[in-house]
C-alpha cells in the first residue's frame, strides 16, 4: 500500500483527481492523476473517451481508469495495466470529499466501475 501525502482536485472543463504519494526520500512525490474532460469527448473515437490515468512513474504510458474502490481510509484504482492500493488515511476531509463528487462526474456514462465507500 502507498501512502497519500495530499490530494488536489480541479473543476472545470477538465475533471481532475490527483494523488501525490510519497516517493524515494519523504519530501518527495510522486503523482498519480485521473483526468477527464466531458465538454470535448464528443470529439473523440469512442475508444478515446473515459478517464485518462498518468502515473509519474510511467510517463510513456497511455492508460485508462477501469474501477476505483474510494474508501475513507483506502483507495483501490485498477487501470488497464496496473493496480493501486493508496492509504488517504492522512489526507483533508474536505479534498476526499470533493474527489468523491468529482469522481462522480466523470462517471456520468458509467465508464468506469465506481464504488464509494
Amino acid at each position: 500500500m502507498e501512502y497519500v501525502q495530499f490530494m488536489t482536485n480541479e473543476e472545470g472543463d477538465d475533471l481532475i483527481v490527483s494523488f501525490a504519494l510519497s516517493w524515494g526520500d519523504f519530501e518527495e512525490v510522486r503523482s498519480l492523476i485521473l483526468q477527464r474532460t466531458p465538454k470535448y469527448e464528443f470529439l473523440f473515437d469512442e475508444s478515446e473517451r473515459g478517464v485518462r490515468f498518468s502515473d509519474e512513474a510511467h510517463w510513456d504510458e497511455e492508460d485508462w481508469l477501469l474501477s476505483i474502490d474510494f474508501g475513507r481510509d483506502v483507495v483501490r484504482l485498477e487501470t488497464q495495466f496496473r493496480e493501486y492500493e493508496l492509504d488517504v488515511s492522512g489526507v483533508d476531509r474536505q479534498e476526499w470529499k470533493q474527489a468523491r463528487r468529482i469522481l462522480k462526474k466523470m462517471n456520468f456514462d458509467r465508464r468506469f466501475d465506481l464504488k464509494l465507500i
